[in-house]
């Protein structure tokens, strides 16, 4: 689809094409259709970041909640399944499964969410080693680095069904 195609789609068409690009968080989409038109992808993306920053508190932790686990093969959305495939996330053998369970758990007991990682172009040692660095991270300075991988996977998900004019 190009801009200009996304552009002309009523309301209810632009959400039902992209309220998945935000993880089952369709409100974003529903909200960034009244910055139409578009001028670009950058615009689109702008718009719906724009969206995520307005939120409330609430709103933003149920959008992280809503993605999965990392290496999870229990409730993938077919974008996710796919991202996570192409870091090899679902070849992971059994120790590095069991290494990142015990992380993933870890992790959301101390931060209260999923980790989050734009996978895309990172293999399963960039994911793992990540998840233990950030780890030390502050609970205020990871929400807002949950927050910006969000908007990367946002992005890349866009790009990928998004054509230049």
């Amino acid at each position: 689809m190009t801009v200009s195609e996304l552009n002309r789609l009523d309301r209810t068409e632009f959400i039902e094409a992209f309220g998945w690009i935000f993880e089952e968080s369709p409100w974003v989409a529903e909200g960034a259709w009244d910055a139409r038109p578009f001028a670009n992808l950058d615009a689109l993306h702008a718009a719906m970041m724009g969206q995520v920053e307005r939120a409330t508190a609430v709103e933003q932790l149920a959008l992280l909640r809503a993605h999965p686990d990392l290496g999870t093969r229990a409730r993938l959305s077919r974008a996710s399944a796919g991202e996570q495939a192409g870091a090899g996330l679902d070849s992971l053998t059994p120790e590095e499964f069991d290494l990142l369970l015990r992380l993933n758990g870890a992790y959301r007991s101390r931060f209260g969410f999923p980790f989050l990682l734009a996978v895309k172009g990172s293999t399963k040692h960039d994911v793992l080693l990540a998840l233990q660095e950030r780890m030390e991270s502050s609970p205020d300075d990871e929400y807002q680095e949950a927050l910006r991988q969000v908007y990367r996977i946002a992005r890349f998900r866009l790009e990928d069904v998004i054509a230049d004019d």
